[in-house]
């Protein structure tokens, strides 16, 4: 499957609040408590993707019909979960994949794709974060490659911290 990433715009806010809220509501039918604030979601967390939009870091997902399927954040640097780096890395936020289209395999094309762009650029680690409490999450990341390599405490839970290595030869 062909997938591209196009940026989303500040007009697109909305599709994006509306794809957290979905994947809230996912999340919570598997009786996992994660991403619940999505539902009514604080100003802060507005902030944060309206913030991530300004920065051109939110993408939507799409395939070769150029349907959206999902979206998600990439950075260059994510300083709240893994603080400064000295490791050119990019940092994956918020990946979501559309209900109708997840468990196909497309999270993992979607890895796959992200971590080749980023390796050509001369990333050293493609790394993300997952709620401690999302387990299946959590597994899902080590199978698909990534090592824990970390905790982050926040207020709003544990996170562990997963990195993928890109170039043995940094």
């Amino acid at each position: 499957m062909h997938i591209t990433f196009t940026p989303i715009e500040r007009s697109e806010i909305d599709i994006v609040l509306q794809l957290f809220k979905e994947a809230a509501v996912r999340i919570a039918q598997m009786n996992i408590d994660h991403w619940q604030y999505w539902h009514n979601p604080p100003a802060e967390k507005v902030a944060w993707v309206e913030a991530g939009i300004k920065n051109k870091e939110f993408y939507f997902i799409k395939n070769s019909a150029e349907i959206t399927i999902g979206m998600l954040r990439m950075m260059d640097e994510d300083l709240l979960y893994w603080g400064p780096q000295k490791d050119k890395s990019i940092y994956i936020h918020s990946l979501i994949v559309k209900e109708a289209y997840a468990g196909n395999g497309i999270g993992e094309i979607i890895l796959k794709q992200i971590a080749h762009d980023a390796q050509s650029k001369g990333c050293q680690y493609l790394r993300l974060d997952a709620d401690a409490k999302n387990e299946k999450l959590c597994a899902y990341y080590t199978k698909q490659g990534f090592e824990q390599v970390g905790v982050q405490e926040l207020t709003i839970s544990s996170y562990n911290l997963y990195q993928l290595v890109l170039n043995q030869n940094p």
